[in-house]
């Protein structure tokens, strides 16, 4: 049986992401139908809020059915294309159109492909996703909803928001969209380089164990997550074009970044602190997020 292992895998992978595209469809259009229909002629944003949260909790519901939060894990980044479609119904300008959609569904894409050739299917949930619920019935379940479900949701429909300011406004495209648009664009590309590096360091099977300190990795810990900071200050900087956006919406982006800081980056140390034994040393030359000079 061991030379059909490999074929179990990828039939029980491929299965898990059958279900999870069959679940993610019927969770989108049940929270649509879910809507209440005053909520249409109120407030665009607040629609489109009231949805995200309904899809996060039948995700939810379904990931508790199926014991494994991992099926969250492609919320992240399939649930924002839908809310940036609808939202470009209501821009007249097509050139606006694809200045917003076309930096944002190559994120979209890039991350969703990254998820699918990495997640192994239902029979494994992310480590990080573990170690929050490793703790007694009731706080790992007020965990998984609130840290691994609910706050993640509002974090990244918060960092949408300054798109907002687009809806059904004459606004004409400039120089500072297209500046803005092409910084998103290659904020996705620092982060896919960095992915990409990774990867092929972790398929050698000499690196097993070992700390990857070469290419952008050098020069920052977490040079993937620093391309995923940047694009949604990319967002801001999009909505910021419009010229409308309040002071206050700086914090869109910033809090995306307050996520990585304090949460994403020490979770991804700490592991690799317990399995790897150069990791500290790594660490204390190393950058967190940046991408400065190693320290000598």
């Amino acid at each position: 049986m061991g030379f059909l292992t490999p074929f179990f895998m990828i039939k029980d992978k491929l299965y898990s992401q059958l279900i999870c595209i069959v679940i993610y469809v019927f969770s989108f259009w049940l929270a649509y139908i879910l809507l209440p229909q005053k909520l249409h002629d109120i407030n665009l944003w607040l629609l489109i809020l009231v949805w995200h949260i309904y899809a996060t909790l039948i995700i939810y519901i379904f990931s508790f059915i199926l014991k494994n939060s991992s099926l969250y894990d492609p919320f992240w980044s399939v649930a924002p294309v839908p809310i940036v479609l609808f939202i470009s119904t209501t821009i007249n300008s097509l050139e606006i159109k694809l200045l917003i959609l076309i930096p944002i569904c190559f994120w979209a894409l890039r991350l969703t492909r990254n998820w699918l050739i990495s997640w192994q299917g239902f029979s494994h949930e992310d480590f990080r996703y573990v170690d929050l619920k490793n703790t007694n019935k009731i706080n790992a379940e007020i965990n998984n909803f609130f840290g691994i479900h609910l706050i993640p949701t509002l974090i990244v429909n918060f960092g949408l928001f300054p798109l907002f300011y687009f809806a059904d406004s004459q606004i004409v495209p400039n120089i500072y969209l297209y500046l803005a648009s092409l910084f998103t664009f290659f904020a996705v590309i620092l982060e896919t380089i960095a992915d990409e590096q990774m990867r092929t360091f972790r398929n050698n099977p000499e690196n097993k164990g070992k700390t990857m300190r070469f290419k952008l990795w050098k020069y920052s810990r977490h040079p993937n997550y620093l391309g995923e900071v940047l694009f949604w200050y990319g967002i801001y900087f999009m909505g910021l074009s419009t010229g409308l956006l309040p002071i206050w919406t700086i914090l869109c982006p910033t809090a995306m970044l307050a996520l990585f800081i304090f949460i994403s980056c020490p979770m991804m140390d700490k592991r690799s602190l317990k399995n790897r034994p150069d990791y500290q040393e790594y660490m204390d030359k190393t950058s967190q997020l940046l991408i400065l000079p190693p320290k000598s």
